[in-house]
C-alpha cells in the first residue's frame, strides 16, 4: 500500500508557505506547492480512514455551512469532513435567522463564529456576487478577531461560487492523480472540458472555470469546447492561458465537441449557462422579476435544444485516445433516456464509468477536511505523524 501519510508529511515539508490561517476561495490564489499539500493530505486522510485510523484533531467546535443554492454531494461532504475532524455541524438557514430581518453580512459572519473552526459557503446563484460575499465574510472575521470579539478566526471554505468550485476541482485532481499515478503524470495529458446539452438552464459557470483554472497549473493540454455564445468569464480564460504558459502546458478553445474529444485522455462534458444568460439571470433575481425569469428560462431551453447534438456518446468516446479516455462528471449528470430524454451523456457511456464518477465524488469529504485541517492546525506535519501512531479499532467491515 502506498504510504500517503508519509507522502503528505514530505509534501508539507516542501510547501512554499504555510496554509495556516488562510481561507480557500480560489485555487489560483494558491501556489502549486500549497495545492499539492491539499492533495497529499486529502489522500492521506482517505487512506487513514480506510485503515481505521482516527483523523480527529478537534475536541469540539463547530463547522458552519451556508448554502444559498441546492446541494447534495457538497452539503454532505462538508458534514462528513467536519465529523471526521471531530467538529459538530450547523447549517445557517437565512429564512430562520435575523438575516431575513436585515442583519448585515458582517454581523452574521461574526455571530456564527463563536467556537467555530470553519465556515463553508456555497453562493453560485448571482454572477459577480458569490465570491465577493465570501470575501466580505472573511473580512468581517479578520476585523472581529483583530478586535478581540472572537477568540479564534475560522477558516472560510468556498463550497462553490460564481467563479470557482475548488472543493470539486481539487477532488477531481485527486481522482486524476489516482488514475494516472502522480500529479507529474498530468503533464501533456489531453483533457477536454466540454459543454454538453442539458434540458435545464442556469447551471453555474464555476465547474468548467474551476477546471481550466486548476488543470492548467499542472502542465495538462486543456481544450475548452462549447457552442458559440456559451462563453465563460474572460478573466478566468486569462488565468488558464497564463497558467498553461507557466507550466509548459496548453490551453485552447474550440467550438467543436468532436475536435475536443479527438485523442483526449480525459473528457469532462458538463452543461453550463451562457455568460450572457447568467448576467441577465442575476439582474432578474436581484429585481425579484419572476415573469422575466420565466421568459429567460424558456428562451435558454430553446437555445440549449438547438445544440442537443452536444452529447457524450459512444461514437464520440471512440475518437479519444485508443477509445478509452476517462469520463468525468461532477454529478448529477443529465443521462439520456434515464434522467431525461436527451442530456449530457448517453446511458451506455455513463453506466460504463458510473463507479468511476462515484470514486471521483468520494474524494470531496477528504479534500474539504484537508482544507480545514491545513488552515486551522498550526503544526500539520506533527498532527499527521501523531495520527499514524494511533491504535486502529477493528474494521467496521470485518471482525
Amino acid at each position: 500500500m502506498i504510504d500517503y501519510a508519509e507522502m503528505a508529511i514530505e509534501a508539507l515539508s516542501k510547501s512554499e508557505q504555510a496554509l495556516h490561517g488562510t481561507d480557500f476561495l480560489l485555487t489560483w490564489d494558491k501556489s502549486e506547492a500549497e495545492l499539492e499539500a491539499v492533495v497529499r493530505v486529502a489522500r492521506a486522510f482517505e487512506a487513514l480512514a480506510a485503515r481505521g485510523n482516527s483523523i480527529r484533531v478537534f475536541d469540539g467546535g463547530l463547522a458552519v455551512s451556508i448554502f444559498r443554492d441546492k446541494s447534495t454531494r457538497t452539503r454532505f461532504s462538508f458534514s462528513s469532513a467536519a465529523s471526521l475532524l471531530g467538529l459538530s455541524t450547523a447549517e445557517l438557514d437565512e429564512e430562520k435567522t435575523q438575516v431575513s430581518h436585515g442583519e448585515t453580512v458582517r454581523e452574521t459572519a461574526v455571530m456564527i463564529s463563536f467556537a467555530t473552526e470553519a465556515i463553508g459557503i456555497r453562493d453560485d446563484m448571482y454572477l459577480g456576487q458569490g465570491n465577493a460575499y465570501m470575501r466580505e465574510v472573511a473580512s468581517a472575521l479578520d476585523d472581529a478577531y483583530a478586535g478581540g470579539a472572537i477568540t479564534s478566526r475560522p477558516a472560510v471554505v468556498n463550497l462553490q461560487c460564481d467563479i470557482d468550485h475548488p472543493t470539486q476541482t481539487m477532488a477531481d485532481l485527486c481522482h486524476l492523480e489516482s488514475v494516472f499515478g502522480s500529479l507529474d503524470a498530468l503533464q501533456g495529458k489531453r483533457i477536454a472540458v466540454s459543454w454538453a446539452h442539458s434540458p435545464s438552464y442556469g447551471k453555474p459557470l464555476s465547474v468548467p472555470q474551476g477546471l481550466i483554472g486548476l488543470l492548467t497549473r499542472f502542465g495538462a493540454d486543456v481544450t475548452l469546447a462549447h457552442p458559440e455564445g456559451y462563453d465563460l468569464l474572460p478573466q478566468v480564460l486569462d488565468v488558464a492561458r497564463g497558467n498553461a504558459s507557466r507550466s509548459s502546458g496548453r490551453f485552447v478553445l474550440t467550438h467543436s465537441m468532436q475536435e475536443a474529444f479527438e485523442g483526449a485522455d480525459v473528457v469532462y462534458p458538463k452543461s453550463w449557462a451562457p455568460l450572457s444568460v447568467m448576467q441577465e439571470r442575476t439582474r432578474l433575481l436581484s429585481a425579484g422579476d419572476r415573469q422575466g425569469l420565466g421568459a429567460l428560462e424558456k428562451d435558454c431551453l430553446v437555445r440549449n435544444l438547438s445544440h442537443a447534438d452536444w452529447e457524450c456518446t459512444r461514437q464520440l468516446m471512440d475518437r479519444t485516445r485508443d477509445g478509452a479516455a476517462l469520463y468525468m462528471h461532477c454529478l448529477p449528470a443529465d443521462i439520456s433516456q434515464v434522467s431525461c430524454e436527451r442530456g449530457e451523456v448517453s446511458k451506455d457511456v455513463f453506466e460504463q464509468y458510473r463507479l468511476e464518477t462515484y470514486k471521483q465524488a468520494s474524494m470531496k469529504p477528504f479534500v474539504i477536511a484537508a482544507m480545514i485541517f491545513l488552515s486551522r492546525i498550526h503544526s500539520p506535519m506533527r498532527a499527521l505523524e501523531e495520527m499514524l501512531t494511533r491504535q486502529r479499532p477493528h474494521s467496521r467491515d470485518g471482525l
